[in-house]
């Protein structure tokens, strides 16, 4: 992975405000394209003088396309992979070790939390359908927007679901779907046709996560 040069002034400033308390920095994917370069840095504990320090340099770190550096104490990573499997899980799947040692070692999701997160976001993904249809009153331009509304948080979906299995169980309706965008034409009449096979298939979706098994 590159590492920018605004990652390197990054570490500069953080041993500064840490000296010796600064065990890793590590720069990892960004969750979309043309996103700032996110980073996380590893302390051998924080403190809200330490965070009053770095309130006073983010603004230069943002004014270099940074995002806010995540800031976790020693082992605290991996205790909280149980809370976060999602989100660390990708930070695990593509990162690499800017200064100091490497802090994932012996790191790795559990698939069953990852299985439970998949859930929790499919479960939450269908009830605000369900809802969202409800408050559209039935109105096709309602409809549409709706659809249209839930293209990325489905496409983020998909993608942890993906990462749930090897195996590809994409829906060609969500597949479809995922790959709108805010901007994209949807007239009424085929946002009321299409919006009950998106449920369907979404229930479907959300049955085979409560159900899939590692083995």
């Amino acid at each position: 992975m590159n590492i920018p040069d605004a990652v390197r002034t990054l570490e500069r400033d953080l041993a500064e405000i840490f000296a010796g308390r600064l065990q890793s920095l590590v720069v990892y994917a960004p969750a979309a394209s043309g996103a700032p370069t996110p980073t996380l840095a590893v302390v051998d504990r924080l403190t809200a003088e330490d965070l009053r320090a770095c309130a006073g340099r983010a603004g230069a770190w943002h004014d270099h396309e940074l995002s806010t550096p995540l800031l976790l104490e020693a082992g605290e990573f991996a205790r909280s992979l149980d809370a976060f499997p999602l989100e660390f899980g990708a930070i695990l799947a593509d990162h690499a070790v800017v200064s100091g040692a490497n802090p994932f070692e012996g790191c790795r999701v559990d698939p069953a939390d990852l299985r439970r997160a998949c859930e929790v976001q499919a479960r939450s993904h269908l009830l605000h359908l369900r809802e969202g249809f409800v408050e559209t009153e039935g109105r096709g331009d309602a409809i549409a927007a709706l659809i249209l509304r839930s293209a990325a948080p489905l496409a983020a979906l998909l993608n942890s679901v993906r990462r749930l299995s090897a195996a590809n169980h994409d829906d060609p309706v969500l597949t479809r779907i995922s790959r709108l965008s805010a901007s994209s034409p949807l007239p009424s009449d085929e946002a009321r046709r299409l919006f009950p096979a998106y449920l369907t298939a979404l229930e479907a979706l959300t049955q085979r996560i409560d159900q899939w098994s590692a083995a």
